[in-house]
């Protein structure tokens, strides 16, 4: 008996030093992510149990309202020339997929940005946050985007994101949390579904998202969501004004 408990935890340690724990769970349940109360981390990165490297940015936003976050992505953003004024340096190229006029959900942004010194092919498909977030509630206070983020050449994501946008005294304050491993395998022939395949089997393994999502990529990530937002932040209350003329 004895002997057949020590094989048991052999091999539970082994699954979890390979699989992790939970490793195929797509939720991210973290009620720190909605909380309107400042956590212990909210700038920053780390590994979680299930090998997934979470990615953290508290930008503030002085003066900027959360519709006007909204705005910027469903109705304002629709050239070239807006996506580089939002990051002069480091982005590039954009064109949207699927976007309806004053609408984001269901949409896929089609960008190519460099994330440190790498530059990226991406395809981000902004989803309704619920599928991310599953204790999401609606509230007139704050304005919640998130994302499946992946390769644009190839079928696969690999990263789930969020910005909350909360409204504070000086204006708003963005909470924005990537989730670098939740490993998925697009439809070829509707992008915005999943199928079942080996690769997103085995990616979504703690060992593989060790190998494949490192603290410097995770680091440059973060690095570049401060950057961004923090720009955005700085022409956004004006350019908000002029164009719709409040």
């Amino acid at each position: 008996m004895r002997k057949h408990i020590v094989i048991l935890a052999v091999a539970a340690t082994l699954f979890i030093a390979v699989f992790g724990v939970n490793p195929w769970a797509t939720a991210n349940r973290g009620k720190d992510v909605l909380s309107y109360s400042h956590t212990d981390l909210e700038t920053g990165v780390y590994r979680a149990g299930n090998g997934i490297m979470v990615v953290k940015a508290l930008t503030r936003m002085p003066d900027v309202e959360p519709e006007m976050v909204r705005w910027w992505f469903a109705d304002y953003m629709q050239t070239i020339e807006h996506y580089q004024r939002w990051y002069p340096t480091q982005h590039l190229w954009m064109d949207w997929e699927s976007k309806l006029p004053g609408k984001h959900i269901g949409a896929s942004h089609l960008v190519d940005e460099y994330i440190g010194e790498t530059l990226n092919k991406l395809r981000i498909q902004f989803v309704d946050p619920s599928e991310i977030l599953n204790n999401y509630e609606e509230t007139n206070d704050r304005f919640v985007i998130c994302a499946r983020g992946g390769l644009r050449e190839e079928l696969i994501n690999a990263n789930k994101m969020c910005h909350i946008v909360t409204k504070t005294e000086y204006g708003s304050e963005m909470r924005s949390v990537f989730w670098m491993g939740y490993v998925e395998t697009r439809d070829p022939n509707n992008q915005n579904e999943t199928v079942l395949s080996i690769q997103s089997l085995l990616g979504n393994t703690a060992l593989a998202r060790a190998l494949v999502f490192d603290k410097h990529s995770a680091l440059a990530l973060m690095d570049h969501a401060i950057g961004e937002m923090n720009i955005l932040a700085g022409f956004l209350p004006e350019l908000y004004e002029t164009e719709t003329n409040l």
